[in-house]
């Protein structure tokens, strides 16, 4: 299909982007990659009058070292993410998950920004960035703010950036010693969305998980963090029973949907059992 009519702009700094998608106000919307926006725009399932193009803004690309956390610019891309040194030292489970996005033509187009701003709750990275806490920058007519990871998402594809607000980077906690990580998803192909994805990063002290994180993808209309799963993971024995024990929790707390690819009784089941898979490997065991 053809998308609708639309006018389009190329700011050439974050200023004159805000500008211009507070001018179209709710007629507007920012396009990075496009690679989750321009499908729904052929669809005619989403309809902007105006397109505000950031690909031209160098000050919202790259990576750097921020002592404790590591800033992620929101148009890099993630294939960037994927085989940046800096990420999969200290942020591994980022670089993991971003390689398992759609296929290569995707992930050199897409961007980490767009995807956590698109807000899909099937996608990989938005149940990544709630289980590392990870932090959400945005500047807007009113100035630039921080949003922690699990206020970010509110809804499907919806978000708490307000109007003329735009995405500018994520700020990533890093992985200290005795942290482990491991992205699991179920999906029907490797290009396909996850029917369930399960993000976990786990400390391991002297035998126990001394601490447990986990995110959940297509598992409500968010990514939600499976809370009854870490707190029974937490100080249980790092051996597989008792991870998988600790799993069966995994769904307490989710509204996952039920749709062609998967009813929401199944749903749950797989998040029991991806949970179980992922703990044990970022547990090392």
């Amino acid at each position: 299909m053809i998308p609708s009519a639309f006018d389009y702009t190329r700011p050439t700094s974050v200023d004159e982007a805000i500008r211009a998608l507070t001018d179209a106000g709710e007629d507007g919307k920012v396009i990075a990659g496009g690679q989750s926006l321009l499908p729904l725009m052929r669809l005619r399932l989403a309809a902007p009058a105006m397109l505000v193009d950031v690909g031209a803004l160098g000050d919202l690309r790259g990576i750097r070292d921020e002592g404790d956390w590591l800033w992620i610019g929101a148009l890099t891309t993630h294939d960037e993410v994927v085989h940046d040194p800096l990420i999969r030292e200290h942020c591994g489970l980022l670089s993991q998950a971003a390689g398992t996005v759609a296929d290569p033509a995707v992930r050199h187009r897409g961007t980490l920004g767009g995807s956590l701003a698109h807000a899909d709750p099937a996608a990989d990275l938005p149940a990544v960035a709630v289980a590392l806490d990870a932090t959400l920058l945005a500047r807007g007519p009113g100035g630039e703010r921080s949003i922690g990871a699990g206020e970010f998402f509110q809804d499907y594809l919806t978000t708490a950036l307000g109007p003329g607000e735009i995405l500018t980077g994520v700020r990533v906690p890093k992985l200290g010693e005795g942290w482990g990580y491991h992205y699991e998803k179920f999906h029907r192909t490797a290009q396909a969305w996850a029917i369930v994805g399960v993000a976990a990063v786990a400390r391991r002290s002297n035998g126990q998980i001394g601490e447990a994180r986990i995110g959940l993808a297509n598992m409500g209309t968010v990514p939600v963090r499976a809370s009854a799963a870490e707190a029974a993971a937490a100080g249980a024995a790092a051996d597989r029973d008792a991870l998988r024990e600790a799993a069966q929790r995994a769904d307490e707390g989710t509204s996952p949907p039920s749709d062609l690819h998967g009813a929401a009784d199944y749903r749950r089941h797989l998040a029991r059992v991806l949970t179980g898979r992922a703990l044990a490997v970022a547990s090392g065991v």
